[in-house]
């Protein structure tokens, strides 16, 4: 075995991984009702392969080849282990068998991300176990993104694994009644992967720059899987607008730029297209959802590509819709920023303090960033110095800190013409 084809087998294992694990995993999990099982057996066929294939050459059907080898080992596995050997999965896994090179994989990656996400695994663990059993993402690389231990977080996955199991939860997509209050944990969970890819702006954290790429990989696939959902395009829209303006979120010394002031050539222009098809897509589905009312703001913000101006009139609207939707203290704070660019920072003040009485926004650092600026605005200096000092301790960021530093430092009052609707 020569050593150019030792590399030439890996690289073969590692491109077969990249595009096919999760189906395989998914496959052998349906079967198996099993997911750590259905993961350490492929991990064993991957294993194998290394040693086989330079000896025997890479089969014409790399998939079918390493799913044959895994399902003996899960095989043998279930039916050591007399816990989790049911033997009716072991009837059924037996009775799949056929000629590796015949064999064509059902596709089961969508029944997988809806037993990650059932309403019985805990809802802090759905998003790292998708990424993870789907993605393949180790634990440690998961740990470090959530700011967890990768011990801690390590159990936490093997436990909701075992819940999988125990439970029976089933590897199916639901039924139509059951899809919406289903889909939703879902699309949040893939939300959540990618807000936390979010948090590095500058791209520098490399295990959070994957993230951002993962969870827009999982858009993508939830769109291809569900054609008909608009929730599920809306989301893909919605992650493809904040990810088109990554290159422009912080100046070449690293400086933080906020949106209405971000260089649009530096937006990802195929991208941005992208996220609009995706976003007519949804519309043309004729059913407004959560996602898509935020990346309609988003599209929104992106009109400033060709018009040269932030169109408020219309994101004001849009967050109107979806605090009537969703009544999140989150929109209700965008709506006030957004008050305050059509009618005032007084109108926006008065907006906010409206929402000033859910207790969950006294932690909520954009509440007291945006306060602290509508309340410059209104020459409202000292109490403006006080929310600023609120956001900074804030923020965790050292260059958003310093954003907000250099505006609290600032004498003058900035005065900001509004745009009438």
């Amino acid at each position: 075995m020569t050593a150019e084809a030792i590399r030439e087998t890996q690289a073969a294992v590692d491109a077969v991984a990249q595009q096919s694990r999760a189906r395989l995993v998914a496959f052998l999990a349906s079967q198996s009702r099993d997911v750590a099982a259905a993961e350490d057996a492929l991990q064993e066929a991957f294993e194998a392969a290394l040693t086989t294939w330079p000896m025997q050459g890479r089969p014409r059907n790399p998939e079918a080849w390493l799913l044959t080898v895994a399902r003996h080992r899960l095989i043998d596995r279930m039916r050591r282990d007399r816990d989790s050997g049911d033997p009716e999965d072991i009837e059924r896994l037996a009775a799949a068998e056929q000629e590796p090179e015949a064999l064509e994989i059902p596709d089961r990656r969508l029944a997988l991300l809806f037993a990650c996400t059932h309403p019985a695994i805990d809802a802090a663990i759905r998003a790292p176990l998708m990424l993870q059993v789907v993605l393949g993402l180790q634990a440690s690389q998961i740990a470090s993104v959530f700011l967890m231990s990768p011990v801690a977080m390590a159990q936490r996955l093997v436990r909701a694994k075992a819940k999988i199991r125990q439970a029976g939860i089933p590897f199916r997509v639901p039924e139509r009644s059951e899809l919406p209050e289903r889909l939703e944990g879902v699309l949040a969970a893939v939300y959540a992967t990618y807000s936390e890819g979010w948090i590095d702006a500058a791209g520098t954290d490399a295990s959070r720059r994957e993230l951002a790429g993962e969870a827009i990989y999982l858009g993508r696939l939830l769109a291809e899987l569900l054609p008909e959902e608009p929730e599920a395009w809306g989301l893909l829209a919605l992650v493809l607008y904040a990810e088109a303006r990554r290159p422009a979120r912080r100046s070449a010394q690293g400086e933080f730029v906020p949106l209405s002031e971000q260089q649009t050539e530096l937006w990802d222009a195929a991208m941005i297209d992208e996220a609009e098809n995706a976003l007519r897509r949804a519309s043309a589905l004729g059913h407004i959802g959560r996602f898509q009312l935020e990346a309609a703001i988003q599209s929104a913000h992106v009109e400033r590509r060709r018009t040269g101006r932030v169109a408020w009139c219309a994101i004001l609207e849009l967050y109107e819709a979806l605090v009537r939707l969703t009544g999140s203290p989150v929109a209700q704070i965008n709506r006030a920023v957004a008050l305050a660019e059509v009618e005032g920072a007084e109108a926006g003040l008065h907006a906010l303090e409206g929402v000033a009485a859910d207790v969950r926004v006294r932690t909520y650092q954009p509440y007291w960033a945006a306060r602290a600026e509508l309340l410059a605005r209104t020459g409202a200096r000292a109490s403006a110095l006080e929310a600023y000092e609120i956001a900074i301790g804030m923020e965790p960021d050292p260059a958003v800190r310093q954003f907000l530093e250099k505006k609290r430092s600032a004498d003058s009052v900035l005065v900001r013409p509004t745009q009438p609707c």
